[in-house]
Formats: C-alpha cells, structure tokens, sequence
C-alpha cells in the first residue's frame, strides 16, 4: 500500500512539474502564447525527454511452478505465465533461505531471466504473509520493483498478483 501511494505521489509531482516547465518554455519568448510556432519546437522536445525518461508500471499477473522447490539448497520456481516482457517464461525464482520460506521472516530471492546475459531481479517472499517485494536487478531489472500477493493455485502452482515499475535511475 506504501509503494502504491509512493508510486502514485511521485507521478503527480512529475506531471505538475512537467505541465508548470511545459508552460514556461511555451511562454519562454515572451509572447505569453504557447503555441506559437517558436514554441512548438521547444515544448514537443520537452514533452519527448520528459516522456523518454518516465518509467514503465503496471499491473503484474504471473504464474509458477514449484515442482523444483525441495525446500533444501538450491530450490527454485519456474515461471509459466507471465504479464510482464522482462518477466519471461522459464525464468527462474531461487531461495537463498527455502527453510525459512514458510515462516515470517521469510526468505531472499533471486529472479533470473532464461538466456545469455546477467538479468537478474532481488527481492524477498515469505509464503506465511503471502507476499513478495522486489527491489532493484542487473541488465534488464536495473531500478525494478515490485509488490505482489502471492496465492496458492493448487498442485506446484501458485500467482503472482501485484504491482510493479521500471526506473532505472533508481
């Protein structure tokens, strides 16, 4: 809930910040008319940097798969379904701490995407409080985070279902 109010305040702040120097270069030559031709330029460049550089959120539905979680060293999940392009299918979840997976206190986790390349995301999950929250990667998961409820699907399957961004200024 903290992340969703955070995230929300932050985009309010960038539009009004956003809208108030929009309005200021529109206004910069001193015709008080943002449209003018002079302006256009001025103003389409901003809007393009501001938008280049806002991050990319949304909502975030995964499934996993858990036949490979043995709650000793070295379990692991494997996603089969996910909303989110970073997130691939045959990624997989490692459980530094899979004893303490069950409890409270929970356990630390490593997201790594399938193929060549060091993408991976860090977070951590305690099934006991039926959440996951990650902050901050390498390669494609620098500045992600992510906030998800986690529920028992039956089987080795369980959902993810939550929140998440991309920053990589973060």
């Amino acid at each position: 809930m903290k992340f969703a109010i955070s995230l929300t305040m932050k985009c309010v702040v960038i539009g009004c910040l956003c809208a108030g120097a929009l309005a200021a270069v529109g206004c910069a030559d001193g015709r008080g008319v943002p449209t003018s031709p002079s302006a256009t330029a001025a103003v389409s460049g901003l809007a393009a940097t501001s938008l280049s550089a806002s991050p990319r959120s949304g909502d975030l539905h995964v499934t996993k798969e858990c036949s490979g979680y043995t709650g000793g060293a070295g379990s692991f999940c494997r996603i089969t379904i996910s909303n989110v392009k970073a997130i691939e299918v045959d990624s997989r979840i490692l459980y530094l701490q899979p004893d303490q997976l069950f409890t409270p206190l929970g356990s630390d986790v490593v997201l790594d995407a399938p193929g060549p390349g060091n993408n991976t995301a860090f977070g951590h999950c305690s099934l006991a409080l039926g959440v996951c929250t990650f902050s901050g990667g390498t390669g494609k998961f620098t500045g992600f985070k992510a906030s998800v409820n986690v529920s028992y699907l039956g089987g080795y399957d369980f959902a993810w279902d939550g929140t998440y961004s991309f920053n990589p200024g973060d």
